[in-house]
């Protein structure tokens, strides 16, 4: 079989924490055809979506953890497997390729185009307001400032279309650079971004629960380093052992229909205090980290998943 992965350059993951090269790694083991692919790579022609390709052969060692063992242009037809893998911005260019894999005979796509396209990382959360902190999406930036003071004067600012913690700004009341964050953050109040109440359980840690088919396979808690707010591991923070809690659980239970009912297969969430503050499904992260805590194998389970849906769909294919 041929699974591919539609990713950002091969050459830039970190090999130790990057959840995509852990799949590729277990795929590799299986004995499973890996191949790699770029959004720029991709093309239509007859109407059928392709793109150039290169096979990859993976390994763990930081300099060194790619060979190509060939590139060439094929349709999307002759994977098995495309595993969406881009990092966001989910900009014009993202929104496109999402368009263009979904054109004629493909490949089991996790996840699915159309889930993608929906559920924005940050705005997902919305539709679950029981479950959120206190959270106002604006441009307007007298609206921002009136929702910090309300909320206690204590606030987290952040980008929509934004990941690994990039933009993420904490702003008080009282602070003579209030405003300039918030012009800031917002361009000069041109760009919505998102305004949550500040959760002080997030010095203990940022909880990332991963999902699989709208059910929990593990967690992390995401420490963040001493006068550092943001604890993604991007942003240098480091890995503790998390148990699922009862509100844990009943979160992705809320969660579940909708990401299911969208093919949104594979999701992270993060969740502060019992707070859930964002549904991660472009390119979740964290399976590393679960691995190495408790000695699972959370990327063996999702390639089982794949396998068995792309084998149940071939053969709903063939009328078996």
């Amino acid at each position: 079989m041929r699974i591919g992965f539609l990713m950002d350059p091969l050459e830039n993951v970190r090999v130790f924490h990057d959840s995509t090269f852990a799949l590729m790694l277990e795929c590799q083991r299986r004995g499973l055809e890996v191949r790699e692919l770029r959004q720029e790579w991709l093309y239509v022609a007859d109407s059928k979506a392709h793109a150039r390709m290169r096979t990859v052969e993976v390994q763990r060692q930081e300099g060194d953890h790619v060979r190509v063992a060939g590139e060439y242009d094929a349709p999307l037809s002759e994977l098995d497997v495309l595993f969406l893998r881009k990092d966001p911005p989910v900009d014009v260019d993202y929104l496109r390729a999402t368009q263009i894999v979904e054109l004629g005979p493909g490949p089991l796509l996790i996840n699915h185009p159309r889930g993608l396209r929906s559920a924005n990382e940050k705005l997902f959360a919305l539709r679950f307001p029981d479950l959120i902190p206190p959270t106002l999406v604006s441009r307007e930036i007298p609206r921002l400032r009136e929702f910090v003071e309300a909320h206690g004067g204590d606030g987290v600012v952040k980008p929509l279309d934004g990941c690994g913690g990039q933009g993420v700004l904490r702003v008080r009341k009282g602070d003579p650079n209030l405003s300039t964050l918030l012009e800031l953050s917002t361009g000069g109040g041109r760009v919505p971004v998102m305004a949550q109440a500040y959760l002080p359980a997030v010095r203990e840690g940022d909880k990332r629960i991963i999902l699989l088919q709208g059910e929990p396979l593990g967690a992390v808690l995401r420490v963040p380093r001493e006068g550092e707010l943001r604890a993604n591991f991007a942003s240098g923070g480091t890995a503790a052992p998390a148990s699922l809690t009862a509100r844990d659980r009943e979160i992705c239970r809320r969660l579940a229909p909708a990401l299911n009912e969208w093919g949104l297969w594979l999701a992270g969430i993060d969740v502060i205090g019992g707070k859930l503050t964002e549904v991660n499904v472009t390119s979740p992260t964290g399976l590393v980290e679960i691995d190495a805590l408790t000695g699972d194998s959370l990327e063996a389970r999702v390639v089982d998943f794949a396998l068995e849906r792309a084998g149940l769909r071939a053969r709903a294919a063939a009328g078996m």
